[in-house]
């Protein structure tokens, strides 16, 4: 057992499947036999003792990708009122151990929008989690803001997660290479690609404008946003956009992100610089990466105990209200 902290650790991007929902998915994302889906089913024993074994106190549970945002509109606020209500009752059944983000049924945004308050009203869940594009329309599109209206109103974020790209980005961007670097398409580059691009895609369509206390997480360090935040900002204010905005104040206002799956000093240092230790809060991406790295690796990161808390657990336990 790894030497725990010396405070709480809560990880807050941890994943896990719904029999019901996983039934829903095809090809590629239907996933295959093996440790990896036992783990995603598994909401007891196994990810304690792993949770244990790494001096992990408490996991803000997701559902993973592609979670309801391919489910058509007909039937999805049913389905995934179900999803939600099973997680819920696990949380209740671990209560020191496990909280969650709700699934949306996206593709019906005021159901989606209503399942929110739901979620969070009746059992505590400390926001939603949505994944990649919805039925192919990126999450910015002003059909979802009634999502981000009522999560305004409930003070509690929006986690913006990967998915499989768009198959037409697949065929153009990745195709070449797809068969023999699997996943190049995914974690490896294609993730990023498409969940930079809604968070950019979202500064740039107003929504902030309209909901200015909106609160938005991302993971695996920002998706390259803090590296890119001086450019994208320079950039934006050239002359020839339709109106002034200014990235770096929305994203370094409105954003907070998270480790999962990237334990990367050197990242980590430039997310602090940019943004500041009060908006990284610490995730694994259970079970896609294993709990013991991301934990160890949080010893030797070059910050002060204090700092290394906030990371920890404190950042989360402020914005999630933990």
């Amino acid at each position: 057992m790894f030497k725990k902290p010396n405070c709480p650790v809560i990880a807050v991007e941890e994943h896990y499947w719904d029999g019901e929902m996983s039934k829903t998915y095809v090809g590629l994302e239907a996933g295959r036999p093996g440790p990896q889906m036992e783990r995603l089913f598994d909401l007891g024993a196994l990810r304690i003792k792993e949770m244990d074994e790494a001096g992990i106190d408490m996991q803000v549970i997701s559902h993973g990708a592609p979670s309801a945002q391919k489910l058509p509109a007909d039937g999805a606020a049913a389905l995934v009122r179900g999803v939600n209500d099973r997680l819920a009752a696990a949380c209740a059944a671990h209560p020191t151990r496990f909280s969650a983000f709700a699934a949306l049924p996206s593709n019906d945004p005021k159901a989606a929008a209503d399942e929110l308050e739901r979620t969070v009203t009746k059992f505590g869940f400390k926001g939603a989690m949505m994944h990649g594009l919805s039925n192919g329309v990126f999450l910015d599109d002003k059909r979802f803001w009634p999502i981000y209206e009522r999560a305004e109103q409930l003070d509690v974020p929006i986690y913006f997660h990967p998915a499989t790209p768009d198959s037409r980005v697949g065929d153009v961007y990745y195709a070449d290479y797809a068969k023999d670097f699997p996943m190049v398409v995914r974690a490896a580059w294609g993730y990023t690609v498409e969940t930079a691009t809604t968070a950019i895609r979202m500064v740039l369509s107003g929504v902030f404008d309209k909901h200015p206390k909106l609160k938005v997480v991302l993971g695996h360090l920002g998706e390259t946003l803090p590296f890119l935040v001086w450019r994208v900002d320079h950039a934006m204010a050239r002359p020839g956009a339709a109106r002034s905005i200014s990235f770096r104040d929305i994203f370094c206002n409105n954003f907070w992100i998270t480790t999962s799956g990237n334990f990367s000093n050197p990242a980590l240092m430039c997310c602090v610089q940019e943004l500041g230790v009060d908006r990284i809060l610490f995730a694994v991406d259970w079970p896609f990466v294993v709990n013991p790295p991301g934990v160890e690796w949080m010893k030797s990161v070059p910050l002060c105990d204090e700092d290394k808390a906030k990371i920890l657990s404190g950042n989360a336990k402020r914005l999630l209200r933990m």
